[in-house]
């Protein structure tokens, strides 16, 4: 099977996406979640496949490790937060509650 290039247009930056198994093997027994920081275009790799760079989410939705990962998009469970545009900081609770010392 030859190799070609993919890029995915189901997860894009910002999304947070659940990756489990049905979207590669290495996360079968450990899924993760994480946050979409880009989709890998710049990488070869096989037909229904992407390369992720991704930020790895604890319980409370923090990033813990940056990590790239290998996986089927089709498989990715993809949360977006409609309120959200990517690439965009939130507000500090302090700020939008008209706090802060300004």
């Amino acid at each position: 099977m030859a190799a070609v290039r993919v890029v995915s247009a189901e997860a894009r930056a910002g999304d947070v996406v659940h990756v489990t198994g049905a979207a590669s093997v290495q996360f079968v027994s450990r899924p993760i979640v994480a946050r979409v920081i880009r989709v890998r275009d710049d990488l070869v790799t096989y037909h229904g496949w992407c390369w992720l760079d991704v930020y790895q989410l604890d319980a409370r939705g923090e990033a813990v490790e940056r990590r790239t990962i290998f996986v089927r998009p089709d498989g990715l469970r993809i949360q977006r937060d409609p309120g959200r545009v990517p690439g965009t900081r939130r507000a500090s609770a302090s700020a939008s509650r008209g706090g802060g010392n300004r």
